[in-house]
């Protein structure tokens, strides 16, 4: 695991700038005490992160829980109630996990997962646009379009012209600047760019800005605009900011459905980053959905033991582990104990890192999400991708991360069956029982999103140095999908040492630069017809 460490900690510090405002901002929106956010991504990072077989994945408080938490901890009488429904709906992940439910993780349609992505982007940009202004009426972190203070995504935008605050806007500029700078020219020139990050650079420059200007009438930043961590006074007070549970509400019917609701919105947000993740990592590795839940379950269980929000796998802390060039679970652990190490060693300094520097940093983590690119892309892959992709993004925008899921998810439904129907023997696997080396796979008729679990576990089941031979020569439409499992698969079987020969009706082709290309090229004009009632 420490064998890139020269990758994993730069990203790792990175991650904490990102994660650090967010988790006090989620904690704040869910009414819990603002040390609890921060107790949940301690925990997301060092317990989760060491359990998790995730590599890149990052864990901690999530937006999409806050209104959840916020309802729960009136209804069930106090925080300390609250925390044992938190211990509960962890120990019902782990059931989640022994029941291997986490292969529901494997039906979401590449194009939802790639619409999440990019509505999540949007909303990461169109949030931080008002923090980065100095208008800071809303609370980090926050995902839904209707927010707290009466206001919505974009009429908060609006606002701003009548609230701007010349010193958080003057440093977040100076941030901005430093981390373009860094991105598209500094780290290409050697390696002391790469290993000094453009993020670290813009808030030590927004510290020193704010300590330069705090007698300046019109350039300083006022406490409203800087982040505000929890300082004790000392080690007991330090103490005091940990919450237990009261188990003895466990008789609560209400507790128990609290619990039972955090654990499965829980688990369904980590399964879709779990999948956003592993199709973001530029090394294709593939995460075990099973051990997630297991692993996420006992982070949920240690959290509310200690005080802490509930925990999910959550995507802007885990894109900006990516783009950061983080290669292992060290990134996650490491950014874990930042998180820790700092609020006991520097609160003080902490609280003087001005918000609208950390909405710059956001802004270069949504805008890699959400490149307007992609929708080129979607667009030119055919309707099929692109309408469950553009009504998962609008979604997303419009309500919050799982009404647009939900919607998305829907009419991806609608459009494999509108459009075709699923021949249940999608695949005949033979030679894996002949010791020779040589493995067939025959695809049917038709193959959807539906066969990525099963055709993801088969490839994963072939051992290296070994010949696979694909026979698509019956398969008339194959999933958008199922394509980019061949494309990932390919990268990783040059490591394991494994040839690729692809059987078509256009002929026989062996290690396909792009199965993409291959298969586009091969697509054929005729499809099945429908049998005559």
């Amino acid at each position: 695991m420490f064998k890139t460490i020269k990758s994993d900690l730069p990203a790792s510090v990175v991650v904490f700038f990102v994660a650090l405002p967010l988790c006090l901002g989620i904690a704040l929106a869910s009414g819990a005490p603002l040390f609890s956010g921060v107790i949940a991504g301690i925990i997301g990072g060092i317990v989760v992160g060491a359990l998790s077989g995730s590599k890149i994945g990052v864990s901690g408080p999530a937006a999409g829980l806050a209104a959840i938490v916020l309802v729960a901890i009136g209804d069930l009488g106090g925080f300390e109630n609250f925390l044992v429904a938190v211990v509960l709906g962890g120990a019902i992940q782990i059931v989640f996990g022994i029941l291997k439910a986490g292969i529901i993780g494997y039906y979401f349609p590449s194009s939802v997962i790639k619409g999440m992505l990019t509505g999540i982007g949007i909303i990461i940009i169109l949030k931080q646009i008002p923090h980065f202004f100095g208008y800071d009426t809303e609370a980090e972190g926050a995902d839904s379009f209707l927010e707290a203070s009466g206001e919505n995504t974009f009429s908060a935008i609006l606002n701003i012209a009548d609230n701007i605050a010349i010193g958080p806007t003057v440093v977040g500029i100076i941030g901005l600047v430093i981390l373009i700078l860094w991105d598209q020219v500094l780290s290409k020139k050697g390696k002391f760019f790469q290993l000094i990050q453009g993020p670290l650079v813009a808030v030590v420059t927004g510290i020193i800005f704010y300590y330069l200007t705090q007698s300046n009438a019109t350039l300083g930043i006022e406490q409203i605009h800087l982040v505000s961590v929890p300082v004790p006074e000392g080690i007991d007070s330090f103490i005091e900011q940990f919450s237990f549970p009261n188990f003895g509400a466990i008789s609560n019917p209400q507790v128990w459905i609290t619990a039972f609701t955090i654990a499965l919105v829980a688990s369904l947000e980590t399964l879709l980053c779990v999948e956003a993740t592993d199709k973001l990592d530029p090394y294709k590795n593939v995460t075990p959905t099973n051990r997630e839940l297991l692993a996420q379950g006992t982070g949920n269980i240690i959290s509310g033991f200690i005080g802490g929000l509930p925990i999910t796998q959550v995507i802007v802390r885990s894109s900006a582990n990516i783009q950061s060039g983080g290669r292992t679970k060290a990134s996650t652990i490491i950014h874990g104990f930042l998180l820790l190490i700092s609020v006991i060693l520097i609160p003080t300094l902490l609280n003087k890192i001005p918000l609208s520097v950390l909405a710059a940093v956001l802004f270069i983590v949504g805008f890699k999400l959400a490149k307007p690119s992609l929708f080129k892309k979607m667009y030119n892959l055919g309707w099929k991708q692109f309408v469950p992709f553009i009504v998962t993004v609008v979604g997303i925008v419009f309500t919050d991360l799982l009404i647009g899921i939900s919607l998305g998810l829907a009419v991806g439904i609608v459009v494999i069956l509108f459009k075709s129907y699923q021949n249940s023997h999608f695949l005949h696997k033979e030679g894996d029982d002949v010791d020779d080396g040589k493995i067939k796979m025959t695809l049917a008729e038709e193959v959807t999103f539906f066969n990525k679990g099963a055709i993801l576990k088969e490839l994963e089941s072939i051992p290296h140095n070994s010949f696979l031979e694909i026979d698509v020569r019956k398969t008339i439409d194959l999933d958008y999908d199922i394509i980019e499992i061949f494309e990932d698969f390919a990268f990783k079987a040059k490591e394991r040492n494994i040839d690729i020969k692809i059987v078509s009706q256009r002929g026989i082709e062996k290690n396909p630069d792009s199965f993409i290309e291959f298969f586009k090229k091969s697509k054929k004009t005729q499809r099945p017809k429908l049998p005559m009632s």
